[in-house]
């Protein structure tokens, strides 16, 4: 069975939010939609399930965590360039989300990040090369 990822976050306005997920270049599944909630397609393996925050309170017996006030996961997505991160970023921000922290440069890693309209963090960010893909690489070309 292929794996696959499906991440419910709660929201105050479902329409607010995918209204800025569809304008950052999400799209959403009418198949996994309803008045409580809709699946927000970021690739063809992973997803999110926005969902109203009274909802989100039925499908767990846990109280909810406020994300305005506390961090409770940091969303990583992966993006193609460093002008992906920094474009993607200022467009959040332009449609009402967060930028909490400067982006960072690594040397191999790029980042930058923002908090979405309901304080959720998502981390932008670029890999150029990774470290154990370099080593392997120099192995190869010693072969």
């Amino acid at each position: 069975m292929k794996k696959q990822l499906a991440i419910t976050l709660p929201v105050r306005d479902l329409a607010r939010s995918q209204a800025f997920f569809t304008a950052l270049g999400f799209s959403f599944n009418p198949q996994f939609s309803s008045e409580q909630g809709s699946g927000m397609n970021i690739s063809e393996d992973i997803f999110v399930m926005l969902v109203k925050e009274a909802f989100f309170g039925t499908l767990t017996k846990k109280p909810m965590a406020d994300p305005r006030s506390s961090t409770i996961a940091l969303l990583c997505l992966f993006c193609n360039s460093r002008e992906e991160v920094d474009a993607m970023a200022a467009r959040a921000q332009s449609l009402g989300a967060t930028l909490p922290e400067d982006p960072e440069d690594h040397g191999f890693m790029y980042q930058h990040g923002f908090e979405d309209l309901d304080g959720h963090m998502w981390a932008l960010t670029y890999i150029a090369d990774m470290p154990a893909q370099q080593a392997a690489q120099a192995d190869a070309a010693t072969i």
